[in-house]
């Protein structure tokens, strides 16, 4: 999905260690756009689930870009809202125009409540209407 990825290391539970299942993966670390992040999971069932307080946010530079990463990423059309999906894992993603951020960082308050009345009730975020509502037409 993305083009500057790659996988890191991936340390396995060994037979000495306690686990559910064989093989299982304690600790791994992978990159994303020359970000780096690490995963960790227990040995042992549990409820922990994902969340929204934990998602990945991916700026994208015009609307293809974004029809991209949506197309890619989405799994859960419920879970569908401002921007926001979740993934087949469960995890929570924002695909935003960059456009939309300096609008929302450089307009006046006029601008920026028209803007948010915009995306509100959008799944996807669509470049065209937040622009012109930016520009008040």
């Amino acid at each position: 999905i993305f083009k500057n990825s790659r996988t890191g290391n991936i340390y396995r539970y060994g037979e000495e260690q306690q686990h559910d299942k064989p093989d299982s993966v304690m600790y791994a670390d992978f990159m994303l756009e020359k970000s780096w992040f690490a995963i960790m999971d227990s040995g042992h069932a549990h409820k922990f689930d994902f969340n929204e307080a934990i998602s990945f946010m991916v700026n994208c530079q015009d609307q293809s870009e974004i029809d991209y990463y949506w197309n890619k990423l989405t799994a859960d059309p419920a879970s569908e809202q401002c921007g926001w999906l979740k993934d087949k894992f469960g995890l929570s993603w924002q695909i935003t125009p960059s456009a939309m951020n300096d609008m929302l960082s450089n307009g006046t308050a006029e601008q920026v409540d028209r803007v948010t009345q915009a995306f509100l009730p959008m799944k996807k975020l669509e470049i065209a209407p937040l622009e012109k509502a930016f520009k008040g037409l």
